[in-house]
């Protein structure tokens, strides 16, 4: 039993050091060879796991052959258009200037009922709001609303908004992230400073933030 214990454990650091160096992406956005790969990844690592009579390297290096072949077909996309479109596919057009293209929707197997599912996911409730709607090769659907049915943006009106830049965390947890201080050239008084005026220490901060503004928001722990 401990050895089940011990080996699962080893196997499940093996794999999260796997995925982590194949990227980030979310599971939805994989692509299709990416997919495999981690079903193939969570499929070897769960035999060794549980049966102690094979070697546990018998789950490892496979995995290790597959992280490679990952890399390798990476690569070979970066290089290779051609490629590309091979293993990964090309991009379907679902709606094409305001107009379903039916044999897309056949090609790619999605029913009219699927398509306004997605589009509701994308927050559009009318199918004619579209101008086009794109089957993205990762299984996303990219929906792009026709001129008047946008929101409007700054630029319409003829503004332009300040810079407002991105908001750094100063403290998680009670945590000090002394990395982002340094980016926003302050120090750890400065933020006692400021952190004080909300009646705690930064120690006692569920979190801290402070905007492209320089405005700061502070929560206390409980």
């Amino acid at each position: 039993m401990l050895i089940t214990f011990f080996r699962a454990i080893i196997l499940y650091i093996i794999v999260l050091i796997v995925m982590r160096l194949m990227g980030k992406r979310e599971i939805g956005q994989l692509q299709p060879f990416e997919l495999a790969i981690s079903i193939m990844i969570a499929d070897l690592a769960s035999i060794p796991m549980t049966e102690i009579g094979i070697p546990i390297s018998n789950g490892i290096i496979p995995i290790l052959g597959l992280l490679v072949m990952h890399l390798i077909i990476s690569v070979i996309n970066i290089k290779s258009l051609k490629a590309r479109e091979i293993i990964c596919g090309k991009p379907s057009i679902l709606i094409y200037r305001g107009k379903v293209n039916e044999k897309a929707l056949k090609k790619e197997r999605f029913t009219i009922n699927e398509l306004e599912e997605r589009l509701r996911g994308n927050n559009v409730v009318n199918l004619g709001d579209v101008e086009y709607a794109i089957l993205e090769t990762s299984g996303q659907v990219t929906v792009i609303q026709k001129p008047e049915k946008r929101n409007t943006i700054p630029e319409d009106f003829q503004i332009k908004p300040e810079y407002e830049g991105i908001p750094y965390d100063l403290v998680i947890d009670g945590k000090i992230m002394e990395k982002n201080l340094k980016i926003i050239g302050k120090n750890y008084a400065w933020l006692k400073n400021q952190v004080e005026k909300f009646g705690i220490k930064p120690e006692e901060a569920l979190v801290v933030t402070i905007d492209g503004k320089g405005q700061i928001f502070c929560q206390e722990k409980e």
